[in-house]
């Protein structure tokens, strides 16, 4: 099969779960990054942890966790995985009152986990959106996007750099 061909699709052109049980189980590891930009009121009540509903960053830190062991009950299609670690970040800009985020996630298995991070970042950055909206409806959620990725039959990816 051509290597640009999508493989979520059979001969006939209808959707199917790609069958991985022939791959062989590697290390495969994907780091995707996310931002919520907001009013300088909400930022800076989450900055100092003053929103009514909680710690924020604890809580979206939580729920992109959560987030990612459950892709294959939300993105139709994606295999259900035996994740062995989650990792999410959090980066604080005051000049833009936004809020970075990163998401690694990991595992060894038969198939990678790409939208494991993109869907941990889109969580987390959602979770933001709700703990802060009565503050501010206003907010940006933006430029979520694979970093990186590891493992697997494909190899290596690392985004370029914009010039």
């Amino acid at each position: 099969m051509p290597e640009n061909t999508f493989t979520h699709f059979d001969t006939s052109g209808n959707a199917r779960m790609v069958n991985v049980s022939g791959k062989v189980d590697t290390t495969r590891k994907a780091l995707a990054e996310g931002m919520i930009t907001m009013s300088p009121t909400a930022y800076s009540n989450v900055k100092k942890g003053t929103i009514g509903k909680g710690d924020v960053l604890g809580v979206a830190r939580l729920a992109g966790i959560m987030a990612a062991k459950k892709v294959d009950q939300l993105i139709p299609l994606c295999h259900p995985l035996n994740i062995t670690g989650v990792d999410i970040e959090f980066q604080l800009n005051d000049a833009n009152k936004s809020i970075h985020i990163e998401a690694t996630v990991e595992i060894t298995g038969k198939t990678g986990v790409e939208m494991e991070a993109l869907t941990a970042v889109s969580v987390a950055a959602l979770t933001i959106y709700d703990m802060c909206k009565a503050i501010d409806k206003a907010m940006e959620i933006s430029d979520i996007r694979l970093l990186k990725k590891s493992g697997g039959k494909s190899g290596e990816f690392i985004r370029p750099q914009a010039i």
